[in-house]
């Protein structure tokens, strides 16, 4: 059905909710005096660290500085962060057949590199999009059209799978199905997905 699987990252593959909102609220209290409960933060999970830095009002000269001391601050609580049980063996499983597998995410590939990297995926994945290769971020659907553009895939044989809004916007505003991750996602009743997938060896009953 689907020869193309596109995987977000962050709550899809990978669990990384508590070191980015954590790593944030620390930033904000010790730089900006600003005291953010958790789930006032949920709102940036799934979007460019610079776009949620100007949600919350940083000025916009400040927010490389803020950014850089935001990902420092995500080291503190690096160890929280894990992949999802299933997924090594979801891409096992996909790669057995002649199916491309790739990534759009809304990580730099600095953020990429040092939190996705070390879980030794990379062999299965033919493409990689990130926030720094495209002007527009999720929910705008340029980085998918660029996923297309870099793998030669086209839009009606490809599937992407997220957990947030953002991926779904993102998805339908590029002509691509979507699959909603429920093991990352909050409020899943508000947001459509032609699929839900309640664990991920579920994905594979799409071969």
């Amino acid at each position: 059905m689907y020869n193309t699987f596109i995987y977000d990252v962050d709550g899809t593959l990978i669990d990384t909710e508590l070191s980015i909102k954590k790593s944030l609220q620390k930033m904000l209290k010790v730089d900006y005096d600003r005291d953010i409960q958790m789930d006032q933060l949920d709102f940036v999970l799934g979007i460019p660290g610079t776009v949620a830095l100007r949600q919350l009002g940083i000025h916009e000269m400040s927010i490389p500085m803020a950014e850089a001391r935001w990902n420092y601050f995500v080291r503190d609580f690096k160890h929280s962060i894990k992949l999802f049980n299933g997924i090594q063996d979801v891409f096992n499983s996909i790669s057995s057949r002649e199916i491309t597998q790739g990534l759009v995410t809304s990580r730099t590939y600095e953020e990429f590199n040092n939190d996705f990297v070390p879980f030794g995926l990379m062999s299965y994945l033919t493409h990689i999009v990130c926030a720094d290769d495209t002007e527009k971020h999720k929910p705008n659907p340029e980085p998918l059209l660029k996923f297309m553009e870099k793998s030669g895939a086209t839009p009606t044989s490809s599937i992407y799978i997220g957990d947030t809004i953002y991926d779904y916007e993102c998805a339908r505003d590029a002509g691509i199905d979507f699959g909603l991750a429920l093991w990352g996602c909050k409020n899943h009743e508000c947001i459509p997905a032609k699929y839900k997938f309640e664990t991920p060896m579920e994905i594979i009953n799409l071969l």
